[in-house]
């Protein structure tokens, strides 16, 4: 939108410069007649002078005798008359004097006029920035940037339908797609800048300041997100496909991006965290770049409960899910707790699924499990469970 405001006031600065080329050739005809008029009227005022002045001087040497001692003949009445008629001529003939300086005091406007509008002009193209390119390039600029946008799109779409038809390289295949995003921008904007707008390096570099200053003062808290999206690619505390709690939200990471971390709930939600948030607090990571993580189910038990066989019915229903990781160990942890000044047992069963994406499945079959089995044994009742909850709401 910047450069097109620019080509439009170079536009109107061209316009302008022709509407006062033509005003300058229409304004010098007039200018031209009316001073060889006035050259004309100075001409004739400087003849009549000139007549008037001889004239005493002739009648001055007509009343002189010569140098041999004789009065010169006296001229003619006709001839004496006549300088009275030409001193009397000259004031009447000098009027041409006040209209040339009228026509001076007139072309001095237009001169003035003139003047003000190339100055004008000048400061117009002094303070005009040159665009360094033309309408075609950047025209074709717009549409490699088109382009690359949709090439970028459909790219990302497909790693992703990849990802999620190979399980096995899922995870390797999403942590691919925001490098090759970074990549492909990057070679964009140097192709479009160094080859299609043809910018020389010291433009580049004169427009990177530039615009290095006016956007840092600007959109600080923007350009605090995209060093921190570089800064999580870079150190790579959690890449996509984990499993990370952050910002109070837990879920699994979809989208690195230079401005947001993008995770989805268990909820189903597209929770959007802004980098530099990430970057200023602890992160919690499930599962650190492996496909499986640990699944914990946690029990509220009463006290008097036979601790072997629950220990055995806990192991046995993590051991026989279909969505159990069985290279890692299975651990069942428990520890008395007290509310309400009534004691009860809190079991936790600890395992490992084999896909980060059956974490809450896996829990809930291990849960269910559990207590189906203490039921059907009648290791509890219904009446102690009921009054265990009832006992950790208080």
């Amino acid at each position: 939108m910047h450069k097109q405001i620019k080509t439009f006031f170079r536009l109107i600065l061209l316009l302008l410069l022709v509407l006062s080329t033509s005003c300058r050739q229409g304004e010098e005809q007039p200018g031209s007649t009316k001073a060889a008029d006035s050259s004309a009227v100075a001409a004739d005022s400087n003849a009549v002078v000139a007549d008037s002045s001889a004239a005493p001087i002739d009648s001055a040497a007509a009343g002189q005798p010569d140098s041999t001692g004789t009065a010169a003949p006296t001229p003619p009445p006709a001839q004496t008359q006549a300088a009275p008629d030409s001193t009397k001529t000259t004031p009447t003939e000098a009027a041409p004097d006040s209209s040339v300086k009228a026509a001076q005091t007139q072309t001095a406007p237009d001169s003035v006029k003139t003047g003000g509008a190339e100055k004008m002009i000048e400061s117009i193209k002094e303070h005009t920035p040159d665009i360094p390119f033309s309408v075609g390039q950047f025209f074709w600029a717009v549409i490699f940037f088109i382009s690359a946008l949709l090439i970028i799109k459909y790219l990302t779409q497909f790693l992703e339908a990849l990802a999620e038809r190979w399980t096995n390289l899922r995870l390797t295949v999403k942590r691919l797609i925001p490098v090759i995003r970074i990549i492909t921008w990057t070679m964009t904007f140097y192709v479009i800048l160094v080859n299609i707008l043809t910018l020389q390096m010291q433009t580049l570099i004169a427009f990177t300041a530039s615009a290095g200053i006016a956007i840092g003062f600007a959109a600080q808290d923007i350009l605090k997100n995209i060093f921190g999206g570089l800064m999580l690619l870079l150190d790579r505390p959690f890449q996509v496909g984990d499993k990370i709690e952050a910002g109070g939200h837990y879920g699994e990471v979809v989208q690195i991006g230079l401005r947001t971390v993008r995770i989805v709930t268990p909820d189903d939600n597209l929770v959007s965290i802004p980098n530099g948030e990430v970057m200023n607090q602890a992160v919690s990571n499930a599962n650190a770049g492996e496909p499986n993580c640990q699944v914990v189910a946690e029990f509220y038990l009463p006290p008097e409960i036979d601790i072997p066989r629950l220990k055995k019915i806990a192991y046995r229903a993590a051991a026989v899910s279909r969505y159990v990781y069985l290279n890692k160990p299975i651990a069942v942890i428990i520890k008395n707790e007290v509310h309400e000044a009534r004691s009860m047992l809190k079991m936790r069963l600890k395992a490992y699924v084999l896909d980060i994406r059956y974490e809450f499945p896996f829990a809930s079959e291990m849960t269910e499990t559990v207590i189906q089995e203490l039921l059907q044994q009648r290791l509890v009742t219904p009446d102690q469970m009921a009054a265990v909850v009832e006992a950790k709401q208080k």
